[in-house]
This record gives C-alpha cells, structure tokens and sequence, in this order.
C-alpha cells in the first residue's frame, strides 16, 4: 500500500472516530461542555476567594514571580490576559510551577491558587467548563496536570473524573500513521513539538498514578518520532512543525517540516523531556533513548546561545537576520531545561554554566522589578503557530512579527521552575 492510499485510510478512520464519539456526545456520555451566559459571569467571584500578594525583602525569585503573578491575576483564572475563564494549557504550565512554589516554601496560598482555578472551570458534576473533547485539541490536556495534587490532598471525585477524562481524550486523539499525535483533530497529520509538551507529562503521571505500564512505549514514540521528523540534520534543531501528508503550504514538500526553528517550539519540546523523565520507570527500556535525545538537543541549543547576554533568538539560528530578537519565554525554558537537566543526572555538568548563564541573561535582558518588589519578564512572543485562519505560514517574517508581550505565562511558569531548580543547587551548597 502507498503512502497516499495509507493517508486515505487512515483520513477515513480518523472520520469514522469523530463520528462515532459525535453520537455518543449526543447521549449525554459524562463529556458536557458548558458555557456560561452574561448574567452568570458575575457568579465567577462568587466560587472563590481572591489570593493576596506579598512582597519582603529577602524573597527568592520564584516566590517573587509568584506573588507577582498573583498581584497581576488575584484570580488565578485571570492569568494569561483572561477576561473570562478558559480551560488553556496556559493556566496549567504557570499555575503548576506555583505549586511548586507552595511545595518549597510550605504556604498553603500557592496550593490555594492553583485548586481556584480548578474550582472555577470544573462543575459539581466533574465536567470542564467550555471544553470539547472531539476537538481533540492536545493543549486541553495540560491543564490536567494540576489535578493529580488538588485531588490527592482533597479526595475530590471531580477532579479525578476531569482528569480520567483528559486521558481518554488522549486515547482517541488521531494520530499519524507511524503513531504520533496530531496537535489537533483539525490539523490533520500534523505533529508540533508544543503538542509533546502538552500530552506527555500528563500522560506519563497518569500512567504512573493508575499503574497503567503498557503506556511508557507510547509514551517513548512521541518523543522518538518528533525528533525524527523535525530534526534539522546539519544543527541538531528541531523545526515547529511537520505534515505527513505535506498538504500544507508551510510544509517543505519533501521533508514535511516547516521551514524555521523558532524558539518556543523548541523550549516546549525540552521542558517535556525533562519534566516526563520525572514519572518514567527508570527501568524502561526506552528510558535512556529519551535522555539522549535531551543530550542531542542540548548540545544542539547551546551552540546557538548567545554569546554576548546568554539567552536565545526568537528564530534561534538566524541570530544576525533582519527583525530577530533576543525573547523571554524560549529563553526561560531552555534555563530550566538545561538545569533541570543537570540536576537530575541526565545533562553533563558542563550544562551548568550555560544554564547558568542563560538564567543571569533572563534577569539582566527581561526582568525589571519595581520599588514594591513585583516582577516584570519583558520581550515575550504573545503566540505563534502554523496553518489556521488567517493562514499561518511558518516563515521568517511570521514569526518576527507575532506580537510581544510582557508577563506572558509561556515565561513567567518556566521562570519559576528555573528558579526553583537554582534555588535548590544554594539549599543542597548551604549557601
């Protein structure tokens, strides 16, 4: 069978799962979305009582970012620029890094925070507020990883349900036909390397919670096929995005790719390998084939750090290209990565001093901090992807010229987790 009978068939399977799983929507099968009216909006303030920031003196840098994500955002649902609630895989990457915070330093108002969010988007009957499964959307999963925590310290069946539900919309989601996961049901045979990020951590702590082994290989192959599949040959750099059909206009016709390496598709890729290895059985075969890869990757990143203030492009190896600039949020996530990393045993220690360095880069490049002590992280790319409408079509120019933001989650969370795995070198050196 060739490849275009093969992407036939397996078009037409994928059609027949949404199909079925419309119908069993249509009989109320426990998935419900839910959105609410105007009127109802009021009754957001109601479901919570808002956090307070503090700031002192002698506080560490997580905690500060903490507090100043709080200050910005007294409802953690308000994080990432939100004007009403949304289940985003944003509020899941920034809201768990605060829990570690709160794991840190003891303060039960960083477990609070994180359990609001929850508390506003999740319904007495255990369902997700907006969400949709046969979007099949991957970024819907990450949220889930806050859970694991609120239900282990409240015994909420709720919180179990929603994450059971988000395990199941992974067992559904479509896939290419050697196995990887399409980052949404409408971005048909595509792989992006946010997706990893987003399904896998996840995937892996569920595996481990439920005692559900056979996973681990899936779990592997995610990572295993995205290296193959975007891996540039000559840096060792990953592109964004790869099409197995090569039926989109940013897809190289021959390799699949898309054209760039943009930073944030990278950084997301590395916070995967890092944060899975945390729930992978480091009996597993598969185990030390996902450390090498960190190993390829890091080697590969580190060349193109730059030299002068140690932090990352926005299109990583076009450093000298017209309209590139030195941004937040890769730079963010390759310092933790990189220590994190270190920390664990999987990175030489040779990594420490570019993770180092790339962490000094982010507070001297990005972080202002004010008289009362709240944080600022400047020069943060707002979004980017491929396809969609309007089209998005991977190039140069696309990617420069996304909006910027500050404070954006995509670098205020791996700020905190990057701070908090330096923050543990001074604990373990008693400094």
């Amino acid at each position: 069978m060739n490849n275009n009978a093969i992407l036939k068939f397996s078009n037409l399977k994928s059609m027949l799962v949404f199909l079925l799983i419309m119908a069993f929507s249509s009989f109320n099968c426990g998935i419900k979305t839910e959105t609410k009216t105007a009127s109802q909006q009021d009754t957001y303030k109601s479901l919570v009582t808002p956090v307070k920031a503090s700031f002192s003196e002698n506080m560490p840098w997580s905690q500060r970012m903490a507090e100043s994500v709080i200050k910005r955002n007294p409802e953690s649902w308000m994080t990432d620029f939100r004007k009403t609630p949304r289940w985003s895989y944003t509020h899941g990457l920034v809201l768990m890094a605060i829990q570690k915070v709160g794991k840190a330093n003891g303060d039960e108002k960083y477990f609070k925070y994180a359990k609001d969010y929850a508390d506003v988007m999740i319904t007495e009957d255990g369902d997700i507020q907006n969400y949709n499964i046969t979007e099949y959307n991957i970024d819907h999963v990450n949220p889930g990883k806050i859970l694991f925590d609120i239900y282990e310290k409240t015994g909420d069946k709720r919180y179990e349900k929603v994450i059971h539900t988000l395990r199941k919309q992974l067992k559904w989601q479509p896939r290419t036909t050697d196995g990887g996961y399409w980052h949404k049901l409408r971005y048909t045979y595509q792989m992006w390397l946010d997706g990893v990020y987003m399904g896998e951590p996840f995937y892996a702590q569920y595996a481990q919670k439920y005692n559900q082994p056979q996973a681990y290989d899936d779990i592997a192959n995610q990572f295993i096929l995205m290296e193959k599949h975007s891996r540039n040959e000559k840096t060792g750099l990953l592109h964004h995005g790869w099409d197995e059909s090569r039926n989109q206009r940013w897809a190289n016709p021959e390799t699949g790719r898309s054209a760039e390496i943009w930073g944030r598709a990278v950084g997301w890729y590395a916070m995967a390998l890092v944060d899975v290895l945390d729930y992978f059985p480091k009996e597993h075969e598969k185990r030390d084939e996902i450390i090498a890869i960190l190993q390829r990757l890091a080697e590969a990143v580190t060349k193109v750090q730059d030299e002068k203030t140690g932090v990352w492009w926005q299109v990583m190896d076009k450093p000298n290209e017209k309209g590139n600039y030195l941004e937040a949020t890769v730079s963010c996530m390759l310092a933790y990565s990189l220590i994190k990393g270190v920390n664990k045993g999987y990175l030489d220690e040779k990594y420490q001093k570019a993770a180092q360095k790339a962490y000094d880069g982010v507070i001297k490049t990005f972080v202002e901090v004010e008289k009362d002590g709240e944080m600022h992280l400047h020069k943060c790319c707002a979004v980017a992807g491929l396809g969609g409408n309007p089209y998005r079509d991977g190039s140069y120019n696309y990617y420069i010229n996304e909006k910027i933001v500050s404070n954006d989650t995509k670098a205020t969370g791996p700020f905190i987790l990057a701070s908090l795995e330096f923050e543990n070198i001074e604990k373990k050196s008693g400094m």
